[in-house]
């Protein structure tokens, strides 16, 4: 039985899923009320779960879903997972070893206003994901040259983000101004479980681009080589190797466009220039939504068609069809000593392979 809802709380059916999963699993999770954002007269939670260890020496895979309002799959699959998971703690001893080896952290609605809404951007017209100060540049020690290109470099005109008027798609903000809420609350959470985790996973699910399935990795603001690129080639490799048919398009995310203000360029900055000794890798899964439309040209009659596969059975092959993925990142950090301590020999190697794969051409 479900608690009683709050009057001044509106509905939103992925929240509603969320606080099921929350009830359902108990003392398995703690929660988190990471804000409360205000729109129209209602109080939006932005709540975030935490299973595993307590200890902040512990791997970490994080989750999250829902940065942009129109993208409401991305929501869905984090849930999918997350009850999926629960499922599977009720009688596998390996799932349940395998989270006291690595923390697992959802936060599958950052958005909520702007989900509730259909709106990509938040309730005060911001889009999240270009909501951080522009990226500087970061040094890994004192005197070596600095890692991910200049903040000012040039970004894909309006998609790399604007603040000419929050009417505009890929708004950032005003100049100067504090990150909202839900950005703020999202760099906060993701500092708190990274800053001493060995290693640590952050997977951001989202949709909209191209027809295939993309994993994409910092940086977003410059075509500059990221510095971590033979922990993440080994990843790769890994991935590869234990699923050899998987669908995605590995590549650097500025590829396809560059912007500014990008939340994990943002995060994965500090973490760089606050020189910890852990390992952090920002994902994004950006699923190819355009094969979904091209599949039903109807959908572009919809409002969520141009982001979200609308027939059922089409919505239950992509809960389906990232799940693998997630658990295989999760294993990753659990199991990090086999892919992430490099020699400096294979640490060359691997840069090497990275450089011919992402950016020789």
């Amino acid at each position: 039985m479900t608690r009683p809802r709050d009057p001044a709380t509106p509905r939103l059916e992925e929240l509603d899923m969320l606080g099921e999963l929350i009830e359902r699993a108990g003392p398995l999770v703690r929660h988190r009320v990471l804000a409360e954002v205000e729109d129209r007269g209602a109080r939006w939670p932005v709540r975030a779960l935490e299973l595993g260890p307590e200890r902040d020496d512990t791997p970490l895979l994080i989750i999250v879903g829902g940065v942009h309002g129109l993208e409401r799959i991305g929501s869905q699959v984090a849930l999918a997972f997350l009850s999926a998971l629960l499922g599977r703690l009720l009688w596998d001893s390996a799932t349940e070893h395998l989270l006291e080896r690595a923390r697992l952290w959802i936060l599958p609605v950052l958005n909520p206003v702007g989900m509730a809404r259909g709106t990509r951007s938040n309730g005060r017209g911001v889009d999240l994901m270009r909501n951080a100060p522009g990226a500087a540049p970061v040094s890994l020690a004192p005197g070596s040259p600095p890692l991910g290109g200049a903040p000012g470099g040039p970004v894909t005109w309006l998609v790399g983000g604007q603040r000419l008027s929050p009417w505009l798609p890929w708004y950032r903000g005003p100049a100067g101004g504090p990150m909202e809420p839900e950005a703020a609350a999202l760099v906060d959470w993701v500092e708190r479980g990274v800053a001493r985790a060995p290693v640590a996973i952050a997977l951001d699910v989202h949709s909209g681009f191209g027809t295939s399935d993309r994993l994409w990795f910092p940086w977003a603001h410059t075509r500059q080589p990221m510095p971590h690129l033979a922990e993440l080639r080994a990843l790769v490799g890994l991935l590869d190797a234990s699923q050899p048919h998987h669908v995605y398009r590995v590549e650097p995310q500025a590829h396809a466009y560059t912007i500014q203000g990008d939340l994990w360029d943002h995060i994965y900055a500090r973490h760089l220039a606050a020189a910890r000794p852990g390992l952090f890798l920002p994902l994004t899964l950006e699923m190819g939504s355009w094969l979904w439309v091209k599949k039903n040209p109807r959908q572009l009659f919809s409002r969520l068609g141009s982001f979200n596969p609308i027939q059922p059975h089409r919505v239950r092959r992509i809960l389906r069809r990232h799940a693998a993925l997630i658990d295989f990142l999760h294993r990753a950090v659990a199991s990090r000593e086999s892919w992430s301590a490099l020699s400096d020999e294979r640490r060359r190697l691997l840069t090497d392979e990275a450089y011919l794969a992402w950016y020789a051409r």
